[in-house]
């Protein structure tokens, strides 16, 4: 397969941007708050993911443009013996997430269908919880859902990395930012929305626990896309020319923008309407449509916060599906068409077990968890911090006078922080992830 590259560093920021903004953000990110103390979380995830995420972004932007092979190959091509397992654990790590991801994408299309029918014109969350428990727990709705987000996915993969992903992400990251900003407006003149504000943005410090920082990190790494390959592919897209640690800063900060809105989007609306903010991954698929039934014009507001899903799953997703096209066209020399279409299936029917595990086979349990649970403990928990770890460690450690050039684009790019990324790369971001990730455990 052909290698693909970027058409310009905007088209690979937004790329990499609509990477990291995802669910994550606007799914995730508002309920881990309200579970973890509101703003005393917002401060930790904020210090980790401007430490930590944007160190290990800035990893495996190097890895990925020194080596310019899928996460497997590069490893392979700049080092070389036990360390492609790195790269083999972030291939994992992509199907597993991509398999359950999709899965709750797909409930985001079908909300905006139920959205838009006035099917959850009610401000009961007792009866919304029920159409939701109806649906997620249905054998065949929500997976005719999942295969059709699988489809919307494998169209823009398909189509190449310049004139699919670049161009997709052109488009749909700026009108997910102008839906987002609509909705946050609209959020925080609600009457009552003070209450959530304060929560949301005046830290109470006594609240922060080991789980607070545990928390944080997972979702900085599955928000971020970091430690699952996607930065590494999407780094050996990009040209010599590339400034990596200005991109990585601007990828990073695109993200908590959106996260930072999300929270403004859900929080106020949630304490206005006297909701419980911590009802965990209910939040958004109950507890707002009871929200939204209340506003005026609540169903136009509805519509338009499912589709801001979509759009972030959609953008996360391509990212996802990519890892995994390059890969094998890099190792197996696959043409990026067939390769999108056989594994676009594969990673559907894999994620037909996550979905049934919220229904008929509720029963089955792995390790006390139901199977879309565990693989999402498995993926954001564990995964995704070790492939950290070990990619701080290798740019560190093994490679780090090439990885100083890379990133410095041999010299000709200033990186003024480069002594703290180093410290950070060999020592503050492999303890500080071990520490949270023994804690978590």
């Amino acid at each position: 397969m052909e290698r693909g590259h970027w058409g310009s560093r905007i088209g690979f920021v937004l790329a990499a941007a609509g990477s990291a903004v995802g669910l994550g953000n606007i799914w995730k990110f508002p309920y881990m708050a309200a579970e973890n103390g509101g703003a005393a979380f917002l401060v930790v995830y904020i210090a980790i993911v401007f430490t930590l995420g944007v160190s290990v972004m800035l990893a495996e932007f190097v890895i990925g443009r020194a080596g310019e092979r899928n996460p497997v190959g590069a490893f392979a091509r700049l080092k070389g013996g036990a360390w492609p397992i790195v790269g083999y654990m972030g291939i994992l790590a992509a199907f597993i997430i991509l398999s359950f991801y999709s899965v709750v994408a797909g409930w985001t299309i079908a909300y905006v269908f139920k959205s838009a029918s006035g099917l959850l014109a009610t401000s009961d969350p007792a009866v919304l919880g029920g159409i939701f428990g109806d649906f997620s727990g249905d054998p065949v709705e929500p997976v005719i859902f999942h295969l059709l987000f699988m489809a919307l996915t494998a169209g823009v993969v398909a189509a190449g990395v310049h004139a699919g992903i670049e161009r997709s992400c052109e488009i749909l990251l700026p009108l997910l930012f102008i839906i987002l900003v609509i909705l946050a407006i609209r959020a925080i003149t609600l009457p009552g929305a003070a209450e959530g504000l304060r929560f949301y943005l005046q830290p109470d410090f006594s609240k922060i626990t080991a789980e607070t920082f545990n928390g944080a990190l997972a979702q900085a790494f599955f928000s971020l896309s970091i430690g699952m390959g996607i930065m590494i592919t999407y780094g050996s897209y990009l040209s010599p020319q590339i400034n990596l640690p200005r991109s990585a800063a601007w990828v990073t900060f695109c993200d908590l923008i959106v996260a930072l809105l999300a929270g403004l989007v859900v929080l106020p609306a949630v304490f206005a309407f006297s909701f419980d903010p911590q009802a965990g991954p209910g939040l958004v698929f109950i507890t707002l449509p009871a929200v939204f039934a209340q506003m005026p014009f609540g169903v136009v507001f509805a519509v338009l916060f499912f589709v801001l899903l979509v759009i972030a799953a959609l953008t996360s997703s391509v990212s996802l599906l990519e890892v995994l096209v390059a890969y094998a066209g890099d190792q197996w020399g696959w043409p990026r068409k067939s390769a999108t279409v056989i594994l676009s299936v594969i990673v559907f029917l894999l994620g037909i077990p996550s979905s049934l595990s919220l229904g008929i086979w509720s029963g089955y349990k792995i390790f006390g968890k139901g199977i879309f649970d565990f693989l999402d403990y498995l993926s954001s928990n564990l995964m995704l911090p070790l492939g950290g770890i070990a990619i701080s460690l290798f740019v560190g450690w093994v490679i780090m006078p090439k990885a100083m050039s890379e990133a410095t684009s041999d010299g000709g790019v200033a990186f003024r922080l480069a002594g703290v990324w180093l410290v950070i790369c060999r020592y503050v971001a492999p303890i500080a992830i071990a520490w949270i990730l023994l804690s978590g455990l």
